[in-house]
């Protein structure tokens, strides 16, 4: 076998291994998706409580679609299985790439994971038990007089499903910090200087990425804020014990 004909096979079996993760992955997501179809209208029950607990008595949401009574419970449900599916679905890929990562390397790649996973369901259920009530409530409170309150379970649903992605990655803060460090791109002096800068950033972050009201984007800056100065102080802890370590 020549030389030239071995860093090609050796490419085909990494693409071959990836279909074969990525094969996985989606298994696992159809296989929670097909459990959770049972559910998908009381799932979508207790998605809507958040907006239907601050609506006049007697006032409900509409479908103006016609195959919105169908679709979007399918919808939320596929949201539901993705992210329940999401640690298998990293596992996947921290399998497919932990074999060319150095030691020191796959100790630090799967707490990272193990973060982003925890820190991605912590922003989501930060939106629906925090956010969702305070800004429902607000906007149900901001209807002029004579007017009522019928929103689409399709445009709810989209509404929703922005603001958990909103907040589920905005929460990833502490973990990108510590890889910027942990790669050298930047230092924690820098990050520490760069305070202000990221003030102002999450309020821009908030302000385009939730409704036009200050109650939301405020509850998305205020975390990112507090976040970034976790983020500092883990990349500083985990720097100090790779120096002592060293």
């Amino acid at each position: 076998m020549s030389e030239a004909t071995e860093p090609e096979q050796g490419f085909l079996s990494h693409l071959v291994e990836l279909r074969s993760r990525l094969l996985r992955a989606m298994l696992a997501v159809l296989l929670v998706f097909l459990a959770l179809l049972p559910f998908a209208r009381s799932l979508y029950g207790w998605f809507a409580q958040p907006l239907l607990s601050v609506l006049p008595e007697g006032a409900q949401m509409v479908a103006i679609e016609v195959a919105s009574p169908l679709l979007a419970p399918l919808k939320l449900s596929l949201f539901v299985a993705f992210a329940l599916a999401l640690p298998y679905v990293l596992y996947q890929l921290w399998a497919f790439v932990a074999p060319g990562l150095y030691r020191h390397e796959r100790r630090l790649a799967l707490p990272i994971l193990v973060s982003s996973v925890l820190l991605f369901y912590l922003g989501c259920a930060f939106a629906y038990f925090v956010v969702f009530p305070l800004i429902f409530a607000f906007f149900a409170a901001m209807a002029p007089e004579g007017v009522a309150v019928a929103t689409d379970i399709g445009r709810y649903l989209d509404f929703v499903l922005a603001l958990f992605l909103a907040f589920g990655l905005s929460f990833e803060v502490p973990v990108a910090i510590v890889i910027l460090v942990m790669l050298g791109w930047v230092s924690v002096d820098q990050l520490r200087r760069a305070r202000p800068y990221v003030i102002v950033a999450a309020f821009v972050v908030g302000m385009l990425l939730t409704p036009p009201d200050v109650f939301s984007q405020t509850l998305l800056a205020v975390p990112i804020c507090l976040l970034y100065e976790a983020g500092i102080l883990a990349a500083r802890w985990l720097s100090h014990g790779a120096k002592n370590s060293a």
